[in-house]
């Protein structure tokens, strides 16, 4: 399973050079993954996490970040936050997500600027891994070894592959 970005510069079957019906694929901006919750509602990307993980048993979800995420930069600046923007309001929500993750960015980078946009995005990585394994399915098969969470960042501008490291830095794929 693969969790990316909508956006189009982004196709995970591409940066993965793989057939249709090889991977299970999951798109929404700035490929996050909300915590688990049960409360009412439509949840889209939980409702696939469970298809993926529990119908399908996939055996690695890898959570795809990528450079120049207009979500992630969004979250980074807060420009939609009270903005008015959109009928109603669902981007501002959503980037929310990454609202904690901000605050340690901004400290150590700023609010602008590609260095701090980029440590957004793989931020962004890190928020969506660690609400996976909010989700009790997902904790009990990692614990047992019949799930790997991953994390990687696609860097539009150089077109190189990075995976996440176990201290949460990100190195280039060889």
């Amino acid at each position: 399973m693969v969790i990316a970005c909508s956006d189009s510069r982004v196709d995970p079957a591409q940066i993965f050079d793989v057939d249709p019906g090889e991977i299970f694929v999951v798109r929404n901006v700035a490929a996050l993954v909300p915590p688990y919750e049960t409360t009412p509602g439509r949840h889209g990307v939980s409702a696939a996490l469970e298809f993926a993980v529990q119908v399908l048993k996939v055996k690695e979800i890898v959570v795809l970040g990528h450079g120049l995420c207009g979500g992630c930069r969004a979250a980074l600046t807060q420009e939609l936050r009270g903005s008015g923007q959109g009928e109603g309001g669902f981007i501002a929500d959503w980037i929310a997500l990454l609202e904690d993750a901000r605050e340690e960015v901004v400290q150590v980078h700023g609010a602008r600027g590609r260095d701090a946009e980029r440590a957004m995005e793989q931020a962004g990585v890190r928020v969506s891994l660690n609400n996976l394994r909010s989700f009790p399915y997902v904790q009990q098969k990692e614990k047992a070894g019949e799930l790997r969470l991953s994390g990687a960042f696609f860097a539009i501008s150089d077109g190189i592959l990075h995976l996440m490291q176990d201290d949460g830095s990100f190195a280039p794929a060889l």
